[in-house]
C-alpha cells in the first residue's frame, strides 16, 4: 500500500527528522522564520520527496544503510550544494549508502529526492543499463541528457502533485506501480550520463576533514572548543579546516558550531520539562556562558527570545491539561 503525505513546518529539527534518506540534522545559517513544506510519497521500492524551504541552512544526512539515493532541484533559485559542489537544474547528485552528505542552501530552496533499495536500484540498473548503478564511492554529479533530465523533471513533479491533490488515486496498487515504474526507468536514464568532473580527489580530502570535523563536534557538544585544539584533534591545520568548512558549509568552522550549539540549546528548550528546566541550564549546557549574548545571538537567528520559546512550550502544554479536564 503507497502512502502519501503533505507536511508543513516552522521548526528544523521537524523537518529534518521528516528527511527519509537518512538521519538528518538540520543548522540554519540564515536568519529569520523557518518554513518547509514536504510532499512524501512512499512505494514499494521508492521513497520520493518534494522540499520547499524559505531560509539557508546546512544539513548533514547519514544515508541509510541498504539504501541509495538521487537529489537534484527542482526549481531555479538561490544555489544549492552537496558535499561542495553545486546541484544546477540540469544535474542530478548520485549518493552511495551509508554516506555523510552536507547540503547546503543559500536562500529559499526548491529540491527533490528519491530513495532506494539497493537491491531494486541494481535490478533496474542491469535491466535497463547494463551496469551497477546503487555503489559510488562518493556522492557523484551527474549530467543527464536534456531530454532524460526533462522526463524526470516532470514525472517527480506530476507524482507530487498527484500525492498533494489526489491522494486516494495511489490506493490502487496498479497506479503506484505504474507511477513507480515509470520513474524507475527515469531515474536509470539520468544515472547513464556522464559524470561530472568536480575535482575528485578535493572533494575526497574534504570529506574525510569534514567526517573527522563532525565527530569532534559531537564529542565536545557543550564544551568551549577552540579552533586551534579542534585542529589539532582532527589532524589538520587552520587553513585547510576552513577551507573545508567554507566549501561544504558555507561558514567557517567557529561560525558553524555557533550556530549549531544555538540549535541544540533550542530543541532542549522545546523538549525540556518546564517546571525543571531554566534558560540558564540549557545556555551552560551548550557552552553560553554569557547569558546577555546567548540571548542575542538567539534571537537574531530564530526571531524570539529563548524565554519566549520556553513560554510557548508553557502555554502549549495548559492548554493540553485544559483540554483534558474539559
Amino acid at each position: 500500500m503507497a502512502y502519501c503525505a503533505v507536511q508543513a513546518f516552522s521548526e528544523p529539527d521537524d523537518y529534518a527528522a521528516s528527511i527519509r534518506m537518512g538521519r538528518t540534522e538540520m543548522t540554519l545559517v540564515g536568519r529569520g522564520q523557518f518554513a518547509a513544506r514536504l510532499i512524501d510519497i512512499n512505494l514499494h521500492n521508492l521513497r520520493i520527496q518534494r522540499f520547499y524551504e524559505t531560509l539557508p541552512r546546512v544539513a548533514h544526512t547519514s544515508l541509510a544503510c541498504g539504501h541509495a539515493a538521487i537529489t537534484f532541484c527542482t526549481r531555479a533559485g538561490p544555489p544549492l550544494f552537496s558535499t561542495g559542489v553545486e546541484i544546477r537544474p540540469d544535474r542530478i547528485v548520485r549518493h552511495g549508502e551509508g554516506q555523510e552528505v552536507f547540503q547546503r542552501s543559500t536562500g529559499s530552496a526548491c529540491w527533490g529526492a528519491i530513495s532506494f533499495s539497493i537491491e531494486a536500484m541494481m535490478s533496474a540498473g542491469a535491466t535497463n543499463a547494463d551496469r551497477d548503478l546503487a555503489r559510488p564511492g562518493n556522492s557523484l554529479p551527474v549530467a543527464p541528457s536534456p531530454v532524460a533530465m526533462a522526463r524526470l523533471q516532470h514525472l517527480h513533479a506530476a507524482i507530487a502533485a498527484l500525492a498533494a491533490d489526489t491522494p486516494e488515486a495511489f490506493d490502487d496498487p496498479e497506479a503506484g506501480h505504474s507511477s513507480e515504474q515509470a520513474l524507475v526507468e527515469a531515474v536509470v536514464v539520468c544515472l547513464g550520463g556522464a559524470e561530472v568532473e568536480a575535482g575528485a580527489l578535493t572533494l575526497q580530502h574534504q570529506g574525510v576533514v569534514m567526517r573527522r570535523f563532525r565527530r569532534a563536534m559531537e564529542r565536545h557538544v557543550g564544551e568551549p572548543v577552540y579552533i586551534p585544539e579542534l585542529c589539532a584533534e582532527i589532524g589538520v591545520s587552520d587553513r585547510t579546516l576552513r577551507v573545508c568548512c567554507q566549501a561544504q558549509l558555507g561558514v567557517g568552522p567557529h561560525r558553524y558550531l555557533m550556530l549549531r550549539r544555538l540549535h541544540l540549546a533550542r530543541r532542549a528548550l522545546l523538549n525540556s520539562a518546564p517546571a525543571l528546566t531554566t534558560i540558564t541550564d540549557i545556555a551552560t549546557r551548550y557552552g553560553f556562558w554569557q547569558f546577555g549574548r546567548f540571548a542575542h545571538d538567539y534571537r537574531t537567528l530564530f526571531g524570539e527570545l529563548p524565554s519566549t520559546t520556553l513560554a510557548r512550550l508553557h502555554s502549549s502544554q495548559r492548554c493540553i491539561e485544559a483540554s483534558c479536564r474539559n
